[in-house]
């Protein structure tokens, strides 16, 4: 069997694994397609070098097939299409007020722990979501970042009729303003990359640039100087910390969805003036897998259009360099079989 070992440097090399026999409560999985996330990007840059174990598979958004069950585990049968949700919470913490999900002693599988870039991968039996067969295995490899997207869309509690701005329009931020455009949102997503622009407009999105068009000016105009109810922040620019709290209405809520892993200047006196809210929002709980999955099977969102390419995982090499030089592409799938 093959995987494609990331060996840092900007580096990945293909070689042999061992299909691992599950142990207690854990699953064997034909691993079909795995997406490339803005995650394994940044590990490719040697961003993560310090937490990723070189030489180490990485990847995290998969679709499978079982191919073997370990000992004790119910509800999955050898032959079943799932969706894996990589997490490893660990042991409870007081200070995780019940949200293992993000809790204190989470591990991430596929960072943390080998991950899906493989053609056999081993994962706890907990992690899996039933897909169903209307649903084709390559959009089962958008599942998770469109969990990811739930997630958000949830926790902003997005209603019919309101209106939602989404700074950044890379994968995670389309998905986002999809996802709001389904709960009856009225959407207007922020970017400055022309070729997203035009690729969101194609699919029906209400756009606006920042670079060319003022930004308060062009949400006053969208919403009828309503203004935003809902502001998701996920460019990670300092421009879009600062463009958020301009653009918000009185009582808005402010989505935290991008990683500032520097402090930026945050208006404060916007919060207190207009009683603004914000709200972090990080990975995804079972529920929000459960919506992806629908909302996908469903039929209603034009993943097949947000699949930029799929390659073979002999191919990882060029599809990370592709990425570099393609700022513009969606997802990016990796066929592991």
């Amino acid at each position: 069997m093959k995987a494609a070992y990331y060996q840092g440097n900007k580096t990945f090399k293909i070689g042999d694994s061992q299909a691992v026999a599950p142990g207690p409560g854990e699953v064997r999985l034909d691993v079909a397609y795995c997406g490339v996330c803005g995650t394994d990007v940044h590990i490719y840059h040697g961003a993560m070098d310090r937490r990723v174990s070189i030489p180490q598979v990485i990847g995290h958004e998969a679709s499978a097939v079982i191919a073997e069950l370990g000992p004790g585990v119910e509800g999955f049968e050898v032959g079943q299409r799932v969706a894996v949700r990589p997490l490893a919470p660990g042991e409870s913490s007081p200070v995780d007020n019940g949200c293992t999900h993000i809790g204190k002693n989470l591990k991430f599988i596929g960072i943390d722990t080998p991950g899906a870039m493989q053609a056999s991968w081993t994962v706890p039996a907990y992690t899996l979501h039933h897909l169903p067969e209307s649903l084709s295995l390559e959009h089962g490899a958008l599942i998770e970042p469109l969990a990811v997207a739930c997630h958000d869309v949830r926790l902003a509690m997005v209603k019919p009729g309101e209106n939602v701005v989404v700074i950044g329009g890379g994968p995670i931020g389309l998905l986002i303003a999809l996802v709001a455009r389904e709960h009856g949102a009225n959407v207007l997503l922020s970017e400055v990359n022309t070729q997203r622009l035009d690729f969101a407009r194609e699919l029906g999105l209400a756009t606006v640039n920042p670079a060319k068009d003022d930004l308060v000016e062009a949400v006053g105009k969208f919403s009828g100087d309503a203004m935003a109810d809902v502001v998701f922040e996920v460019s990670g620019t300092a421009a879009g910390v600062e463009a958020m709290t301009k653009i918000a209405r009185v009582r808005g809520r402010i989505v935290m969805v991008a990683i500032h892993a520097q402090p930026k200047p945050v208006d404060l006196f916007q919060f207190f003036w207009r009683e603004l809210q914000l709200i972090g929002v990080r990975v995804y709980e079972p529920e929000d897998f459960d919506e992806a999955i629908a909302l996908a099977a469903g039929g209603k969102l034009p993943l097949d259009r947000v699949i930029t390419n799929v390659s073979p995982l002999d191919q990882v090499q060029s599809v990370f360099e592709q990425i570099d030089q393609n700022p513009a592409g969606m997802k990016y799938l990796l066929q592991c079989q």
